[in-house]
């Protein structure tokens, strides 16, 4: 792959939004900005049911929603979690996407489903074909079989025709690779199995600090220099990466020895354009389907994350 402005690399973050809160995320993306990095923040556009079970903040908070906005002009991606923390039904979830774009100006280029709606979009079990779905079922005793309905026509909670309509890029499967694109070369990539899906991409592992540091090593950072690959790193923000208002030493001391390198440094729905201008539209093969399904199962059943 050839990079613009000569870059060696590519590199970028989508936060999911779960746990986010002013005192949770705002020092890493101050950080973030400083070191010249511009990443993926995601949001729940509206209020839920309860309290979330993960904790975190919705754009109904004045002050975080002012945040946020300031975040988008700054050049910052503001990606899409669902509606909000709690299922949604089909005319709610309409109603979160329309208020997106009120308060962004467009509607979401990226998103991720949120493990607690029921109004997924080919998710739990239907991530997966083939044998793949049966030992997925087995594994799970069968927990997330028809449990997502997003894509579901006709069910109260299917909203695909929106999705289709107005989000461009979806997470999938995540790697513990920190070179996505060599994880999945193909993306983004177009299934034709789930057609209510435009594209979707795949994300590196990191879903707390701990596991991100990990991810982002000395080691495999020049590994992905040397590769001329691509990183989608995707984690929670607010899971560990500050602690009485102090980014974690470790993660500041990584972002900074990454911020030195020759990367192009742009959020998710930049890279997966530029992905995109290079490929054109693909779809997904039979072949290049069960690799992605199979790697990402053999993944799940070692270490149990997303």
């Amino acid at each position: 792959m050839i990079w613009p402005d000569n870059k060696t690399f590519a590199f970028t973050v989508f936060d999911d939004t779960d746990f986010a809160t002013l005192s949770s995320v705002r020092p890493v993306y101050e950080m973030l900005e400083d070191l010249g990095f511009r990443t993926t923040k995601s949001v729940w556009p509206v209020d839920g049911l309860g309290e979330p079970v993960n904790g975190g903040t919705t754009c109904n908070n004045r002050e975080y929603l002012q945040w946020v906005r300031q975040l988008s002009k700054r050049g910052f991606e503001i990606g899409y979690h669902m509606a909000t923390f709690s299922s949604s039904y089909r005319q709610k979830t309409i109603e979160a996407l329309e208020r997106f774009a009120e308060l962004f100006g467009e509607y979401p280029q990226t998103m991720a489903n949120h493990s607690a709606c029921l109004e997924n979009i080919y998710w739990g079990d239907k991530r997966l074909t083939g044998s793949r779905r049966l030992i997925y079922n087995l594994v799970t005793r069968f927990r997330f079989r028809n449990r997502y309905r997003g894509h579901v026509e006709g069910d109260p909670y299917f909203w695909g025709d929106h999705c289709r309509n107005k989000v461009k890029y979806v997470r999938n499967f995540v790697f513990p690779d920190i070179n996505t694109l060599k994880a999945c070369p193909i993306m983004p990539y177009h299934n034709p199995q789930k057609p209510f899906v435009n594209y979707w991409f795949a994300s590196s592992e990191g879903p707390n600090v701990n596991s991100f540091n990990a991810t982002l090593s000395e080691a495999n950072q020049d590994r992905l220099e040397a590769e001329g690959g691509a990183c989608i790193m995707y984690t929670h923000f607010g899971a560990g990466f500050v602690s009485d208002g102090t980014v974690s030493d470790r993660f500041a001391t990584l972002m900074k020895r990454l911020s030195q390198k020759n990367g192009w440094f742009v959020p998710s729905n930049v890279l997966l354009d530029y992905l995109l201008s290079r490929r054109e539209h693909h779809d997904i093969t039979n072949r290049e389907r069960r690799r992605l399904e199979g790697s990402w199962l053999r993944h799940k059943l070692r270490v149990g994350t997303t």
